[in-house]
This record gives structure tokens, sequence and C-alpha cells, in this order.
């Protein structure tokens, strides 16, 4: 007896019906990356780990203090039983920092001013990525070599980032080095970046004398100081310490002003292991978790609950050179202990990842950026800043990058994703009916079901076969990059700022950036 002839083996949909179904978009819970998804699952210290770690940062700050605080902190402290020591370091007793850790906020959130972008629900292992970074300089487009950034630079690298799905909140990248009075450099950031995106944003202060002035540039653009207030669309910082255990009084002032106000304290607490913080990497954490515990406590001293980052963010040294070492291993794992200790806490973190020592875009580039903002991810950081675009340890900014990183970032976060496993994905009669029928799964129902929800497609890398890579130009990453950089710059506008609201800031303020000129007629 022989087999019957097997059934003709057909493509059912094939390349046809995919590209039908790419057309209707899955909703935001469906995509296969989004802002948000839940991290936490690499965790580098033990429960006893933290413990001790804990505890060994409370006997910091009980025994040593921190130096440098201004009279007003001095006063809140002192009146909760914090001291000043013979040497005018202000001490905090353990019971009142585990105190105020019970007293401080859980999660907040940062608004988006269009639907079309996601609000940041920041808090438990929800994963956003974000730029930030304030370098000094740019990688030009057109020469290829730095140049010193601009006030422009600030609101390009703003509408760039606005166009990029996998960056969730825009933090200012660069610095306008042109102006040299810090208050009017703050306010022109401020006008530049809402003009410039409509995601949520992240507001570095250099001082707090202008803070009214920026307040209200963000209450002529939501409306009113209450509407901007009920739905704060920007998050404020800088860094109130200078390591190793000091404050910072500018940005200490500027953080218990914003506390004040009840808006989200975005600080950042930025010691370098083996020059500003021990150079065990166990001790380097304890001196972070102490700075930010210390920070952590001033702010709910001067308001109870007030929404603020755990932004403790442990750097590296190379210690053979003393050069700063933003994307060594040794900035991975401890960026991941640091989300940990967060969750220890249960308060929200900030952490810095995908930066780079290099200059240009390149492997070294990739696998800095790549590995360690896989494990921040993974670790469950709530946002995890720096995120895209930073080159030459911090000091420069690439157009280029940031939209590799765009791509680099969906990886990311597609691996944070991971498999969930269900009796739909399990597949068993869809493995069944192709064993007995096509022998394939292209076309299949459940293929084109998942394809827009399971998989992500990268914008810039080459799947294409070598034929065709070559007969389109044999073009490589960095240049298809420098290409779609060039098109958002030249053709992605924001109405980040109404007309209205525009005549209102111009009139009260200097802003430097020409309206006229900041997009095309």
């Amino acid at each position: 007896m022989t087999d019957a002839a097997p059934a003709r083996r057909t493509r059912s949909g094939g390349r046809a019906g995919r590209i039908a179904l790419r057309g209707s978009a899955p909703d935001d819970a469906r995509k296969p990356v989004r802002a948000g998804l839940e991290g936490g699952r690499y965790n580098p210290l033990s429960d006893a780990d933290l413990v001790r770690i804990h505890r060994a940062a409370l006997d910091i700050l009980a025994e040593t203090g921190i130096a440098g605080a201004s009279d007003e902190v001095i006063a809140l402290a002192t009146a909760r039983g914090c001291r000043l020591d013979g040497h005018g370091r202000l001490v905090f007793p353990a019971a009142l920092v585990e105190d105020l850790l019970t007293r401080a906020a859980r999660d907040y959130v940062i608004h988006s001013r269009d639907p079309a972008h996601a609000d940041l629900h920041v808090g438990g292992s929800r994963v956003h990525y974000a730029t930030s970074g304030e370098a000094v300089s740019v990688l030009d487009i057109e020469s290829r070599s730095y140049r010193p950034s601009t006030l422009r630079d600030v609101y390009d690298t703003a509408r760039v980032t606005d166009a990029l799905p996998n960056l969730h909140q825009y933090g200012q990248m660069v610095v306008p080095t042109e102006i040299a009075d810090p208050v009017e450099a703050d306010i022109n950031v401020a006008y530049a970046v809402l003009a410039g995106t409509t995601k949520p944003v992240e507001h570095a202060l250099n001082t707090v004398e202008a803070l009214p002035a920026v307040m209200e540039i963000y209450a002529a653009v939501a409306g009113s100081e209450r509407r901007f207030r009920d739905r704060p669309f920007a998050s404020f910082g800088g860094c109130p310490i200078v390591s190793p255990l000091r404050f910072a009084r500018d940005s200490l002032d500027v953080m218990v002003a914003t506390a004040r106000l009840g808006l989200v304290s975005d600080i950042a607490i930025a010691p370098q292991s083996g020059a500003t913080a021990p150079a065990y990497l166990a001790g380097a954490l304890v001196q972070v978790t102490a700075e930010a515990l210390g920070c952590l406590a001033v702010v709910n001293l001067v308001n109870p609950g007030c929404p603020m980052s755990f932004a403790a963010w442990p750097f590296t040294v190379d210690l053979r050179t003393g050069a700063f070492a933003g994307g060594s291993a040794e900035v991975a794992v401890l960026m991941a202990a640091i989300a940990q200790i967060g969750r220890f806490y249960d308060v929200p973190t900030t952490v810095a990842a995908s930066m780079t020592d290099a200059k240009m875009p390149d492997a070294q580039m990739g696998y800095e950026k790549g590995i360690t903002s896989v494990v921040a991810g993974l670790a469950g950081a709530n946002r995890v800043m720096e995120a895209s675009g930073m080159t030459a340890s911090l000091m420069g900014v690439s157009y280029e990058a940031l939209v590799i990183d765009n791509d680099m970032l969906g990886m990311a976060e597609r691996v944070v994703r991971g498999i969930e496993v269900t009796d739909e994905t399990l597949s068993v009669a869809a493995i069944k009916a192709a064993v007995r029928g096509e022998g394939h799964f292209l076309g299949a129902p459940a293929t084109l079901r998942c394809m827009e929800t399971e998989y992500v497609y990268p914008a810039l890398a080459d799947r294409a076969p070598v034929a065709l890579w070559t007969a389109t130009g044999s073009l490589t990453m960095a240049e298809r990059a420098r290409v779609r950089a060039a098109e958002l710059l030249a053709t992605h506008h924001v109405e980040g700022i109404s007309a209205r609201a525009d005549r209102a800031i111009r009139a009260r303020f200097p802003i430097r950036l020409d309206r006229g000129a900041m997009r095309p007629d």
C-alpha cells in the first residue's frame, strides 16, 4: 500500500497578506514594544547584599553626613533630629531616614502634551528610555567634526527625539554654549525644548533664580499655571551633590524650591568610582546610596510625598588613565544595582545608560550602548537617561547616533518584554496543522496575527541580501543614519508652542530662537 500523495503546499496570504495586515497597526497595549514595559528580571545583588548596602549607607549618613547644606535645609533638618557635627556636616539619624523613606512617593506621572505620545507612569519596574546629557559639543552632520553646541541644537535634538518612537522622554541633551548668563540659558532652553517636542520633558536648571521665569513659560504653554500643575509635562532637576558627600548649593536650592512646588525632583548624583567614590563597586554603591538618601530626606522634609527620582548614577573611570568610562561593563552592572536598590526602597529610579566613550558611530559605540541599555532595562530602571545620541564620554552628541539608538532601544525594549506563554502562543494546533498541511508557517493566520505584535522591525538596520545592499550603494549604518537624521532635521517640525503663547513668552523674555527660522516656509 502506498502513501497518499502529499497535500499541495501553498502559501496562504503571502507577501500581499502580510503587507495588508501591516496597514492596520495594533493598539498600544498589543505593540511589540512600548513605554512602561516591566523589567526587573536581572538582579546583580542578593537580598542580603541589599540589606548590607542599606545599613552601610545609613551608617555613612549618621556618622559622616553631608557638608554644604544651606541654612534653610539645616533649619528643616535639625528641627527633625538631624545635627551639625564639629566639621559643619549635616548628619542624619538612621531612624529619621527610614521614617522619611516610608513617606516618599512610590510613583509619579510626567504627562505628554500630545495623545500620540505616552504619559510616563514612573514607578514599580516600568521601564522608559529618555535622552539627557547636557553635552557641550555636537558631531556636525556635514563637516563630520565636533563643534560647540548651540541653542539651535537644543531645539533640533528635541525635534529629532520627538520623531523617534522608542524614546519616551526628552531631557536636555546639549547646552547653549553661546549663552553665558545661566538664567537666560535656562529660559531659552525651556522655550527651545517645548517648541521642539510634545513628549514629556526634563529640564535641569542651572540656578533657582530662573525657576519663576521657567514656570511662567510652562504656564503659558499649558494655558495656565494650574493646568501645568494638574498635568505636569516636565520634571526639574540638577546635580545636588558634589561627591563625596557635599551638597552643591545651586542645585540644592533648585531641589528645595521645586519640592516646595510639588514638582518632580529629577536629580542626578554622579560620583565616579576610583575618583570621587570608592574603587570597589560595592563601596561606590554605598556612597551613592547615602548621597541619594540624603537628598530624598531633604525633599521629604520640605514636602512629604513630593515626587522624586532615586537618581543615583555611579559612574566609573578607567583606572589606568583616570578617563571617564561611561560605556564600561562596570557602569552597566552598577546601574542595574541602583535599579534593584530603588525597588528595595519602593521608590522611582533613574539611571544613566547607553553612554559611549566612542567619538563616532562605530562598533565600540554599538556594543557599549547596546549592552548598557539592555542591562538597565532588564534590571527594571524606571527611566534610563542618556539613552540616545550621547558620545565622547558625555561630552558630545551625534544626530546619527540619535536615530541609530532608536533602533537599538527598540531591540532593548523587546528583550525587556520577554516572551509571553499562553495557550495561543504555545502554538500546538498551528504546529500540527503545518506538519499535516503546507509544511511551513508563512502566511498562516497566526503568523499574520502576531506579525505586528510579537516582532520589532528596525528602521535603519540592514537585513537585505548582499546583492541588494550592493546595488543600493553599499551604505554603512552610519551613512544611512546620516541620511535619516538629515531628513528629520529638514522635515519634522512640531507646533510645540502655539502662536499666542509664543507671542506672550517673547513679550516677557529674551528668546533667542527666531520663530521664522525655526521651520521652513
